[in-house]
């Protein structure tokens, strides 16, 4: 049985997450990406390097800013961060989803989804407009989430390389308002 076939509790990450964040990350990206990434890349993926990465994050983002967590069981089971645009041509009011992960037992039960409205929400009430997200082409499962979520493509792509591996990202955008996240909070 999967944690989060129990109930599954949203709130904001603490630095005493940084490790649970870091397992969902690099257990995530060795799943989603497995015929999508180089396997040496992959397996090479540090749970240690990740967490020193969130812990530093957590450490110094403002409460208000940290990701959410999906817990369950005493567990982290999934994680979405959000903030402002690293887009170079980023609009004003414009915001993006960094990232967002769920352990592969705990896919298709709605989690994603509800981490995914909580940054909508977060994004709405911090006043952003628009917000953006990359997503690799061949990541089909990915885009689906995305899609059916109510993301569009919006024509951007980059190409981005892992471990001599290049791969292609395409943007989804959406546009942000209060009734669209009074609807899915």
């Amino acid at each position: 049985m999967a944690p989060c076939d129990e109930y599954v509790l949203l709130r904001r990450g603490r630095e005493q997450d940084a490790r649970g964040i870091a397992e969902v990350h690099v257990a995530t990206w060795r799943a989603a990406y497995r015929d999508l990434l180089p396997l040496s890349f992959l397996n090479g993926l540090s749970v240690d390097n990740r967490e020193r990465m969130w812990n530093e994050e957590l450490r110094v983002v403002h409460a208000d800013r940290a990701p959410w967590v999906a817990e369950a069981a005493g567990q982290i089971v999934g994680f979405v961060s959000a903030g402002a645009s690293r887009n170079e041509d980023a609009r004003p009011g414009e915001a993006e989803v960094y990232a967002i992960y769920v352990l592969p037992g705990c896919w298709d039960r709605g989690v994603g989804s509800s981490l995914l409205a909580h940054a909508e929400r977060d994004l709405v009430r911090h006043g952003y407009k628009e917000a953006t997200l990359w997503c690799l082409t061949d990541n089909v499962r990915g885009r689906a989430f995305y899609e059916q979520a109510g993301w569009r493509l919006d024509g951007a792509k980059l190409t981005r390389t892992f471990a001599d591996h290049n791969v292609e990202e395409v943007r989804y955008r959406l546009t942000l308002d209060k009734s669209r996240v009074a609807a899915i909070a």
